[in-house]
Parts: C-alpha cells; sequence; structure tokens
C-alpha cells in the first residue's frame, strides 16, 4: 500500500476512534514533507478540526500518538502548526519493498476500457524525415507507450500527406531536370531524392521571381504568376480530376518516398497500427462542407469557394473548399476525424502536431462543434515546440534541415567514438559492439528530446546528448549495465536472492529508504505522465532513479558486504532498480544494455 493511501486509512481510523467521526477518505490531504522538516509524508490537519474542535497543534499531537500506539509501521511524528509529519519505521518500508516485488504488473494502470488514437509523424512526400520529424515521431511514440501503461487502448497511426501541391512541385522538377533519374539510378534514398526535387524547384521558383520583378512586376504578383508555380498548381489540378499520365508519376515518385520512410522508421525503432493516405482520406470531408452548407453554418462565395465565418467566436474566416472545388488541409481534417470516431468509437484522438499549428486544431474543434459532433471535445491537440539548432531554424525548401538519416548516423559515430575514448568495448565482438553503438546512439537522441516538456522549443546538440554523464540516455543505460554486471559477479560466486531475501526487520540506510520511496513513485509517475501527455515526465524519473542509485553505490558496498542476509537484500533491491529502468525506458522507446 502507497504511503499516502496506507496515511489515509490509519488517519481515517484515529479520528474515528478518537472523536466518534467517519470521515470520507477525500478529505485527507497528504504531501511529501517538505526538505526542511524532520519526516516522510504530512497530513494536513485543518480540514479536521471542524471535528477534533481542538487546536491545530492539539488535533495534530493527538492523531500522531494514536498513529504511534496504533501502527507498527509507524516510528516517529512532530506537528509543525497544522501539519503532522510522519516517519515510517524501517517495517513498513521492507513491507512496501516487499509488495513492489511481488506486483508482476508494478507501473501498469488497471484497464480503464478507453480506446484511444495518437496521429503522429504525418509526413509530406516530398522530402524525407528530419529532426523536426524525429521530435513528432518520439512523442508520439512514447506517449502512445505511456497511455497503453496507464490502461488504455492506444491506436498509433501516421497520415502521409502525399498529395496537394508541395508533392506537385518535385514531381514537375523532376520532370523538368531529372532526366530519369531514379533511386536505383542515382544511389539515393527514395525520399532524399524526392526532396531534392523539392529543393530544385524552389530554386527554379526563386529564379523565375526574381526575372519578373526585375521585369517590373510588383513582387507580390511575381510570386503568384511565376510560371513553375501555374504549371504546379495546373499539374495539382489534373491529378484531382484523374489524369493517367499525372496519376502515374505520382504514383512512382511517392513509392520512392514510402520505400525511404520505412527505412527510417526501421532504423528508430518505430511501427504503426495503421497509416492513412490524404490521398485517400482529402474527399472525405466534402460532404461535410455540403452539410455545413445545408445547416447554413458554412457560406459560398461567388467564385465558388466556401467559408465558415468564425469571426463572432473571436476568430477569422476560414477556407474549406476552393473556387476550382479542391480541398484544403481542414477539408481533410473534418473528414478523417469523422471517420476515425465513427469507426473506432475513440474516447480520445490526439495530434502530435508542432505548436504552429495551434490555431488550426483550435478552429478544427470548433467546426465539428457546429456541426453538431459533441466528440469533437475529445480531440487533443500536443502541441510541442519545434526543435532548433545552434545556427537557428531548420527550412526544408531550402534545404537546411537536418536530415533524419544523416542524424541516425551522426548519432551512431559519435556514440561510437565516445565509447571508445571511455575504454566501454572491452572484450566485445565487432557484432556485439555495432550493436552496442547503435543502442547508445538511439538512446542519446531519444532520451535527449523526450526529457524536455513536449510544450518547450529545445536546443538538440548532439554531442551533449551522447555525455556518459548527467541527464542523458547513456547515463542510464550505463547505470542498467552497472547493475546488471554486479548481479552477473552475484551469480557466479553462487550467491541466490529472491523475494524471501526481504525480511520485513531488515535494517535500512537512508538512501536504501529514498531507493524504496523513488521506486514506489513509478506508477504515480505513469499517472502524471499520462495525464500531462508527457513522457518527459517517465524520462526524468528514469534519470532520478539511476542517479540515486549510483550516490547509493558509490557510499554502500554490494558485494563486498559481509553479512549474507544484507548482501542477498541488497542486491534484491538492485535488481529491483534494474526492472523498473527497464520499464520507464521501455515506454520511451530505448533499450537498455546488459553490459557495456
Amino acid at each position: 500500500m502507497s504511503p499516502d493511501i496506507f496515511i489515509v486509512e490509519k488517519a481515517r481510523q484515529a479520528v474515528s476512534s478518537l472523536y466518534g467521526a467517519d470521515i470520507p477518505a477525500e478529505s485527507f490531504q497528504v504531501q511529501v514533507t517538505r526538505k526542511e522538516f524532520e519526516g516522510d509524508y504530512t497530513l494536513v490537519v485543518f480540514p479536521l478540526l471542524k471535528v477534533s474542535r481542538q487546536s491545530p497543534e492539539a488535533t495534530g499531537t493527538a492523531i500522531g500518538d494514536w498513529l504511534k500506539e496504533n501502527a507498527a509501521e509507524i516510528s516517529s511524528y512532530n506537528v509543525v502548526k497544522g501539519f503532522l509529519n510522519i516517519s515510517f519505521s524501517e517495517l513498513y518500508w521492507n513491507r512496501l519493498f516487499l509488495s513492489i516485488l511481488t506486483d508482476e504488473h508494478f507501473g501498469q494502470l488497471p484497464p480503464t476500457g478507453k480506446t484511444v488514437m495518437v496521429e503522429f509523424s504525418s509526413p509530406n512526400t516530398n522530402k524525407p524525415l528530419h529532426l523536426g520529424h524525429i521530435r513528432n515521431i518520439l512523442l508520439g511514440w512514447s506517449v502512445s507507450r505511456l497511455l497503453e501503461a496507464n490502461g488504455h487502448r492506444v491506436m498509433k497511426v501516421n497520415l502521409v500527406n502525399d498529395r496537394g501541391i508541395h508533392i506537385c512541385k518535385s514531381m514537375l522538377a523532376w520532370l523538368k531536370t531529372g532526366n530519369g533519374e531514379t533511386p536505383e539510378s542515382s544511389g539515393k534514398k527514395g525520399d532524399h531524392l524526392v526532396g531534392d526535387y523539392y529543393v530544385a524547384f524552389n530554386n527554379l521558383y526563386r529564379k523565375e521571381v526574381d526575372e519578373l520583378i526585375a521585369s517590373g512586376m510588383p513582387k507580390e504578383e511575381a510570386e503568384k504568376n511565376a510560371p513553375s508555380l501555374k504549371q504546379a498548381q495546373e499539374m495539382l489540378f489534373k491529378w484531382e480530376n484523374g489524369d493517367e499520365e499525372t496519376v502515374a508519376l505520382w504514383k512512382k515518385m511517392n513509392s520512392w518516398v514510402y520505400a525511404g520512410f520505412d527505412k527510417t522508421y526501421e532504423d528508430l525503432g518505430i511501427t504503426f497500427d495503421r497509416t492513412y493516405y490524404e490521398s485517400q482520406t482529402y474527399l472525405l470531408g466534402k460532404a461535410l462542407v455540403q452539410k455545413g452548407l445545408d445547416m447554413g453554418i458554412f457560406e459560398r462565395e461567388a467564385d465558388g469557394s466556401v467559408w465558415c465565418d468564425l469571426t463572432a467566436d473571436g476568430l477569422d474566416r476560414k477556407l474549406l473548399l476552393r473556387g476550382d472545388g479542391t480541398s484544403v488541409y481542414i477539408t481533410q481534417d473534418l473528414g478523417t476525424a469523422e471517420q476515425r470516431f465513427s469507426e473506432y468509437h475513440l474516447d480520445e484522438h490526439i495530434y502530435v502536431v508542432g505548436n504552429e499549428q495551434n490555431y488550426h486544431f483550435q478552429v478544427l474543434k470548433l467546426i465539428l462543434k457546429k456541426l453538431g459532433f459533441d466528440w469533437a471535445d475529445n480531440i487533443y491537440h500536443l502541441s510541442y515546440g519545434m526543435v532548433e539548432l545552434p545556427e537557428g531554424k531548420m527550412k526544408s525548401r531550402e534545404g537546411t534541415v537536418v536530415d533524419a538519416d544523416d542524424l541516425l548516423e551522426k548519432m551512431y559515430n559519435t556514440a561510437k567514438e565516445t565509447s571508445l575514448e571511455l575504454g566501454k568495448i572491452d572484450n566485445m565482438s565487432d557484432s556485439e559492439q555495432d550493436g552496442l553503438f547503435r543502442t547508445l546512439s538511439l538512446g542519446a537522441l531519444k532520451y535527449f528530446i523526450i526529457k524536455v516538456d513536449p510544450k518547450k522549443t529545445m536546443l538538440f546538440d548532439p554531442k551533449e546528448s551522447i555525455d556518459f554523464n548527467g541527464n542523458t540516455g547513456p547515463f542510464i543505460q550505463y547505470t542498467h549495465a552497472r547493475i546488471k554486471s554486479i548481479l552477473r559477479k552475484a551469480a557466479e560466486r553462487g550467491i541466490a536472492f529472491d523475494t524471501t531475501s526481504v525480511d520485513e526487520h531488515t535494517p535500512l540506510s537512508a538512501k536504501e529508504i529514498r531507493l524504496i520511496k523513488l521506486l514506489d513513485m513509478y506508477p504515480g509517475k505513469i499517472a502524471e505522465g499520462g495525464q500531462a501527455h508527457s513522457p518527459a515526465v517517465i524520462a526524468n524519473y528514469a534519470y532520478d532513479l539511476a542517479k540515486e542509485f549510483n550516490q547509493y553505490y558509490h557510499d554502500t558496498p554490494i558485494l563486498k558486504e559481509e553479512d549474507a542476509a544484507l548482501l542477498k537484500y541488497r542486491l534484491m533491491l538492485l535488481s529491483a532498480i534494474a526492472g523498473v529502468l527497464v520499464k520507464a525506458t521501455d515506454i520511451l522507446g530505448i533499450r537498455l544494455p546488459e553490459r557495456m
């Protein structure tokens, strides 16, 4: 039983015995004792004064005396004004530790019966995945795993933006300058090849704009009338009207990109339960646009375009269909939202999308509400900050992004270089070394990104992320390997231990109590992180646990302990720490090596 629940239960008994009152559990307030006071947990006495009819100090003292007399798990107490600070005995901590060890589902919260869909990645097929996508992907994956640990049924989905003006730009540039180049003929990954043509289109477009401006055309007009842009718009119109030649080119170039994306997802260890394609869903919203027109909440302009006026709601007018009948992003999002809630009866739909789209999702929910869909309140935009580099923001069309594949390779090389410098690979075969470098590089990348609160903009530094000291993935990975090394050495000496090694009366150091407290916090951290949709809670918890272990290991003899019973107890404690570290980092998609 967790400390706060234990105290509430005993305090209810105390109040009943002392004052003859049956107080509901929710009326009791328990919190961790502040560092400047002695105690483990604090009971707030003020809400109980109406039944005690005594001063806060007298009430706290009376309850404290009763607890000390009637609960062997409580060793002492002190009262500071209206706060009863309670210290637990070793009996309590040992019983708590044993309950953790014997709970085979420790950290996995009970099933809720709720179904949650998490949409993440959602790349455009005109460029390879980059560092910004990586934050999105890693957040989406770890949030999904975190919600599973909270007892929800979770569906991880990807919506590939495989149509629209962006892909037409890459297609047009390939037609103009590609000379039939393919991934096979160039030796490039397909997503990289198509991305090169997106940059090529932008270069061609800028040149045309500059020429029009030089001929006397105003800048704004030149940007709208550049020949290549008009050709791309014509190509989009052809695609939406099923032109065979345009569709065939679209299929070919997208197939290159899909193969490239799949390789990057595989390297990151990411999978999806279902992948949607914009080309298959963009028409879904058109029926809702007609519904909105019939309901009178949308209006059609003279040029044929359809709008929703949200000015009365403090927002703006929102375009839903262009004058030529082609859809925009929100048209599709309206349709896919209706499709998904109808098909899966979702309790929550989480969109993992950068904070530059905050307005978009505010509008999406509002329009769905106007259309009569009450489930619109169950849409949650997991809005995250951008990833920046020391040199500033990234721009895809200018080719100044940090490519995901290049980053993974750089992280691997950095992990290899750091491991070699520190001598971490002694007695490892080449294949073992390769596996370790990949494990460390992914652990460094994932942890460095996930440990930051999603809402915050972050600065990414590959070298800092791979450090074996400090708040990094490799520090946690090395901690786990250190624990496993100790346990292997114990096994080699024939030292056997199990839950029977935990005696209720084992004397505990302050650091051992601190470790048991931290272990007990894990389920609460799962709940906290799930409620906040923030895997950063779990990442930083794992670091705190690893850091506390290392301090304990530095000050406490493990294998040198001469008391056999205490040695086995400590080995059991280490085994529990390693197990919780594995559970926590598994939520983050990070593997912990057995040895380093």
